[in-house]
């Protein structure tokens, strides 16, 4: 394992934020043509109506992504939730956020290498491992796997977690910008987890590095720029097995979260790192004291 992290290391050492930037926008322009196509057949098929869920879900998409764009978490436990409270089934619910999350996690991705929040070789050990745990979650939830049967356990494992950061942000020690241990198999872990559990990547890898003594700004911009992948990638197995589905959700999401990204990038790049181990934390341990709640009972 160690010599192939030396090796990808070697391998993007020349690779430049412009041209992560490129390939983010080619991929982009790649699926925004694909659901184009398949909005002009709903179009002349008759099939696509809006009402006001539609507004609903722009309301969500875009306080979920100020939040998920400033503290690196939340849009998809967030919009999972909800989408689930609102019936639809839990491998529905996954695939309706990050079809939504590609486009949000594009433009976040996008300015918070504008505000320089990135850390490139973090970046490249959790983007690969990533994408892979994820892309087997969302094949393994679309038609074999139950996500809810695990959510519980993670819930209780994010609380303390969430803890253990709100305890660092409290104490104020100084904090070196640290090199963060087995970052490929956390992102690995944590991609998996995301689709399995319809939200996870934010929280779960976020968190984790942020207890390692990651700079919070770096560790919150890499976590959501390696998210765009991750998420593009889970979306291509989606569609394969369950179709796009739910479109005015989609499209409200895509619309609210696609506003605010570049509002979250900003505000990551000038909290204060103690309120952001205080709000990071805060916000682990109410939605998944929340997803846990509503799992037991």
């Amino acid at each position: 394992m160690t010599k192939i992290i030396l090796q990808l290391e070697r391998a993007t050492n020349n690779i430049t934020f412009r041209q992560i930037a490129i390939t983010m926008l080619l991929l982009k322009l790649i699926i925004i043509s694909y659901f184009a196509y398949l909005l002009i057949g709903e179009v002349t098929n008759g099939t696509l109506s809006f009402d006001s869920t539609f507004f609903i879900f722009l309301a969500i998409g875009f306080f979920a992504q100020v939040v998920d764009g400033a503290l690196g978490m939340a849009y998809g436990v967030s919009c999972t939730t909800l989408l689930m409270n609102f019936g639809i089934p839990a491998s529905l619910a996954s695939a309706s956020v990050h079809t939504s999350e590609i486009f949000t996690t594009g433009i976040s991705g996008l300015s918070h290498i504008k505000f320089n929040n990135i850390d490139k070789g973090l970046f490249f050990k959790i983007v690969i491992t990533g994408t892979l745990g994820a892309v087997l979650g969302a094949y393994l939830i679309s038609d074999y796997f139950d996500g809810n049967i695990i959510k519980p356990y993670i819930s209780a494992y994010l609380i303390l977690l969430g803890s253990y950061i709100i305890y660092k942000g409290i104490a104020n020690k100084s904090t070196k910008n640290k090199t963060v241990k087995k970052a490929p198999l956390l992102a690995l872990v944590g991609g998996f987890l995301d689709t399995i559990g319809g939200g996870g990547w934010g929280p779960i890898v976020t968190s984790n590095l942020l207890s390692q003594g990651k700079d919070p700004r770096e560790a919150i911009g890499t976590v959501n720029t390696a998210e765009f992948f991750i998420t593009y990638f889970a979306t291509a197995i989606f569609v394969f097995f369950l179709g796009v589905k739910h479109w005015q959700i989609i499209l409200g999401l895509i619309a609210g979260g696609a506003l605010a990204a570049p509002i979250g990038a900003y505000a990551a790049s000038r909290i204060n790192k103690r309120v952001l181990f205080f709000m990071v934390g805060t916000l682990i341990i109410i939605t998944s004291g929340y997803t846990l709640y509503k799992s037991v009972f």
